[in-house]
């Protein structure tokens, strides 16, 4: 685990343009075909962050951010910025299709369910356990806010990252084959992944036949 960093919940202030730095570099393929320009799309996401639905990865000693991981919870997820944003960003002819494309993405959380909206780390500091710390956390979100269950979503041309929500305890549970969104968002498949949250009297445990159920 890297030492070197601090985690703390919430998006500082002013550190939204750097947050949506990593996300859009890690995601990029993905929010640009809703949000392109790159420059616009940024821009856009770092007006309306929300900035208590995410866990920040710190470097020890300054505030720079080198990991973030965003979540939904409650309605609200990190990304921001509803229909009218978007209109009054983009305008209604250039809107509209941004929306289609946003809708794409759009998942709503279950009761008793926190989403996670994905991780990134800086390049230069991958490897080093920020993704694992950062998961950590998340769960301990979850936790706090008496969820049953952590879900998220990774594409079938992400395996590392699906191979680090499995050593923490995520379990596939279906997998949708999205061929038609190949092209413009570069993924062909979704497999989505549970996570029970330990201690929560509501949530099955590992192998429980309730959890499997779902």
């Amino acid at each position: 685990m890297d030492t070197a960093v601090v985690i703390r919940r919430g998006v500082p202030r002013g550190a939204e343009e750097r947050v949506v730095e990593l996300y859009w570099e890690a995601f990029g393929r993905k929010l640009g075909a809703a949000l392109d320009p790159p420059e616009r799309g940024r821009a856009f996401l770092a007006r309306h962050l929300n900035h208590d639905r995410a866990a920040v990865a710190l470097a020890r000693g300054g505030d720079r951010v080198v990991g973030v991981a965003g979540y939904q919870l409650g309605g609200r997820a990190l990304t921001g910025g509803g229909v009218r944003d978007v209109l009054r960003a983009y305008g209604l002819f250039r809107g509209l299709p941004r929306l289609a494309a946003l809708a794409l993405l759009e998942r709503t959380a279950e009761r008793g369910e926190l989403v996670m909206d994905g991780i990134a780390v800086d390049p230069a500091h991958r490897g080093a356990g920020i993704g694992s710390l950062l998961l950590t956390e998340i769960a301990a979100v979850a936790a706090g806010h008496g969820c049953s269950r952590i879900r998220l979503d990774v594409v079938d041309v992400n395996p590392r990252a699906r191979a680090l929500y499995a050593r923490h305890g995520f379990a596939a549970v279906r997998t949708e084959r999205t061929p038609y969104l190949r092209a413009l968002m570069g993924f062909g498949a979704v497999t989505t992944m549970h996570r029970t949250v330990p201690g929560h009297p509501g949530g099955a445990g590992p192998g429980n036949p309730l959890e499997q159920q779902r």
